[in-house]
């Protein structure tokens, strides 16, 4: 069986090399180059790096017209295998394919349909999660599933963390199915439940608001780590809240939200938050190094009684 493999992150990663190991991967659709760094160098998706290393011919286009639709129909894929690609595939673009087109989706859908299934999951506190295998339809993310796999949750798993074991366990299902779909014979089911849908992560996103509880700002904090990051501001400074713990049913009576209420030898820097105190455990000031927080509370002073929250300029226009 000849696939067309689509994807551009690094979570896609395990499952490229699943198809490789199960199919003939004739090809891999990626995002175009971006630029990067000081110099603005072109930068190639972790795909693609990886693909050039399999000896696999990489593809990349603006948009998935006539011009894509001819590159890849001159490979002749059987099935488009999809995982974290980015881009929407049109109904003439999926009729190159005469066994269609799967996906890789990071959710037990129909929950969590759309661009940020992940840190969704994390944001809403969700005892589990899963992956699914999906057929690509029309409708975003409404495709009969294939296959499903559960991750239960702990409530300490960060975007990060919970990539790593979403892409083994997507690497796993492929591997299983493509054998499968190859003999024919494998027939998706209809998806069950009421969906729910998740947008598009902005790169502002991370500020924290200090009025929320416990429980969800540290939520946020692990849900954006690694990106956008969640942030606060110390006097004029941004600060990165890198790892946090809630203690929701502690608090620190007449203390505004965002106050530095205590620095706690065993717990961290404790602020005190709509509901609950926070201990914030490991902080990077803007333009320093990430630091445990024993290292950066000895290096800031007065920081018991200090309120975290917003921008000096933002807090001008509040008042005003």
């Amino acid at each position: 069986m000849k696939v067309l493999f689509a994807g551009s992150p690094a979570i896609a990663l395990p499952a490229l090399e699943a198809a490789a190991a199960k199919a003939e991967v004739v090809a891999v659709l990626t995002n175009p180059d971006s630029q990067s760094g000081r110099g603005l160098q072109a930068a190639r998706t972790p795909v693609a790096l990886r693909a050039a290393e399999l000896g696999i011919p990489v593809l990349s286009f603006e948009r998935l017209g006539s011009e894509a639709r001819a590159a890849v129909e001159a490979l002749h894929p059987d099935l488009l295998v999809s995982f974290a690609y980015g881009r929407l595939f049109g109904p003439r673009f999926m009729a190159v394919f005469p066994l269609g087109g799967i996906n890789i989706h990071p959710s037990i859908l129909p929950r969590h349909r759309g661009a940020s299934p992940i840190p969704a999951a994390i944001l809403a506190r969700d005892s589990e999660t899963g992956v699914s295998i999906q057929a690509i339809a029309p409708e975003l993310d409404s495709g009969d599933l294939y296959a499903v796999a559960r991750i239960a949750l702990t409530g300490r798993e960060t975007t990060a963390s919970l990539s790593e074991r979403a892409a083994c366990l997507g690497a796993d299902l492929l591997a299983d199915l493509l054998p499968r779909l190859a003999a024919g014979g494998v027939r998706p089911q209809p998806q069950e439940g009421e969906p729910s849908f998740c947008t598009v992560i902005g790169k502002d996103e991370g500020l924290i608001d200090w009025q929320a509880s416990a429980l969800d700002i540290d939520a946020r904090v692990r849900a954006f780590d690694p990106w956008p990051g969640a942030f606060t501001w110390l006097g004029a400074s941004r600060l990165a809240l890198l790892e946090t713990e809630p203690f929701s049913a502690e608090t620190s009576p007449g203390a505004r939200p965002g106050t530095v209420v205590a620095l706690d030898k065993s717990r961290g820097i404790m602020v005190q938050t709509g509901e609950g105190l926070l201990a914030l455990r490991r902080l990077q000031l803007q333009t320093k190094k990430a630091l445990p927080w024993r290292d950066f509370a000895n290096g800031v002073r007065d920081l018991p009684g200090s309120i975290l929250g917003k921008a000096p300029a933002q807090e001008s226009r509040t008042q005003a």
